[in-house]
């Protein structure tokens, strides 16, 4: 029995390796992740870091006097002084960020929702606040009132330790995602061409022909897919990690942050993807034996990637967090338990109970191959 799995395992394997799609799939996929690590980290780079020269120029239809020109000077507002449709033609052609009218005591900032408009209107709020701030205080001392006894009538200082950085977690999530994505699409070729493929090519039949049990078979097939999708997701963690060391040292979003994962933590991303890669590997056989052809297959484990990559992503959007129940459920489980482990906190209940689902969906999914297989109306059609 050892011996018939491992000639099929071997016989699996050379086929896959002197297929340059296959290779293309398990090679090159994860050549994308760097890019999307570096992509992401210069994105919010250049969002972060804007150049006040990019959203300063600040349109006003009304007169300013002394003091508010002494504050836009400070804030470094580049004020222009207009009539209202004036500076809603600037605006539309893009010669200001924003503009504020004023009606008796009532300002308006009038912009969109583009990131220059968002920085030009902080920028705005501040000069707000801070001409709010020069007329309270002349009023009271005018009224004889210290300002400085109702103005800071009470103390607030702030003691709040961050515990993480936002885009460090939205990358380094994002990057386990696309692995679990290159993981799935790296399954999907060899298990078609190892099933339907040689349905197609008629090897099969001449396959079955041999004193091999389809048990036999099925496992050999499903150990090569396993091992590709393996590689593919080990060679994405080792370029994810690598672009994040690259990016932690590039961009200044990173500071007095380390995204690189402690060894610990790494082992325990392996047996993610080593958990995760068998999965997907038993699920793209199972759906491509039932297909008879080539084409037929790619189409039915089409869906498959998108259902391996959203239920992660959206639980990371809105801020799942890991429970019993969800670390038994597929492909959410994966992506929860990951989060955990870069933030720091490794569950053991939680990981046991990912690969407990994992070895029981295998377990069913191999029975149903295997039973396929002992068909002819399913192989034949």
């Amino acid at each position: 029995m050892k011996n018939n799995i491992l000639n099929i395992l071997k016989k699996e394997l050379r086929e896959m390796f002197r297929d340059k799609k296959s290779l293309c799939m398990m090679l090159i996929i994860p050549i994308f992740i760097p890019l999307l690590v570096i992509g992401m980290s210069a994105l919010f780079e250049s969002q972060m870091n804007m150049p006040i020269t990019e959203y300063n120029t600040i349109g006003f239809d009304y007169e300013l006097n002394e003091v508010e020109e002494s504050i836009i000077e400070s804030l470094e507002i580049n004020a222009v002084v207009d009539t209202k449709e004036n500076l809603e033609e600037k605006f539309n052609n893009g010669e200001i960020a924003l503009f504020i009218t004023k009606e008796n005591n009532v300002y308006t900032i009038n912009g969109d929702d583009t990131d220059t408009a968002t920085y030009a209107t902080n920028l705005a709020e501040s000069y707000f606040n801070a001409y709010k701030e020069y007329l309270q205080t002349d009023y009271l001392a005018n009224n004889n009132v210290n300002p400085e006894d109702v103005l800071n009538i009470i103390v607030l200082e702030e003691n709040i330790s961050v515990e993480e950085n936002f885009f460090s977690s939205y990358v380094m999530n994002y990057a386990f995602l696309f692995i679990i994505m290159a993981i799935t699409v790296s399954a999907t070729y060899p298990a078609t061409d190892a099933t339907a493929g040689e349905k197609e090519r008629g090897t099969l039949e001449t396959l079955l022909t041999f004193p091999i049990k389809s048990k036999d078979i099925i496992i050999g097939k499903f150990l090569s897919v396993s091992l590709s999708s393996m590689i593919t997701g080990l060679l994405s963690l080792i370029l994810a990690i690598l672009s994040l060391k690259i990016a932690n040292n590039m961009f200044s979003i990173y500071e007095e942050v380390n995204l690189m994962l402690p060894a610990s933590s790494l082992i325990f991303a392996i047996i993610v993807i080593i958990a995760y890669s068998f999965l997907i590997s038993g699920l793209c056989i199972a759906i491509a034996s039932s297909s008879k052809t080539f084409k037929e297959a790619q189409s039915a484990l089409t869906p498959l990637t998108f259902i391996s990559f959203f239920p992660g992503m959206i639980a990371f959007m809105i801020g799942i967090t890991t429970t019993n129940l969800f670390a038994l459920i597929p492909f959410l489980n994966y992506t929860l338990i990951f989060t955990d482990i870069t933030n720091g906190t490794i569950n053991y209940v939680h990981i046991l109970l990912m690969l407990l689902s994992t070895i029981i969906i295998i377990a069913i999914v191999l029975k149903v191959i295997i039973k396929q297989y002992k068909s002819e109306r399913v192989l034949f059609g």
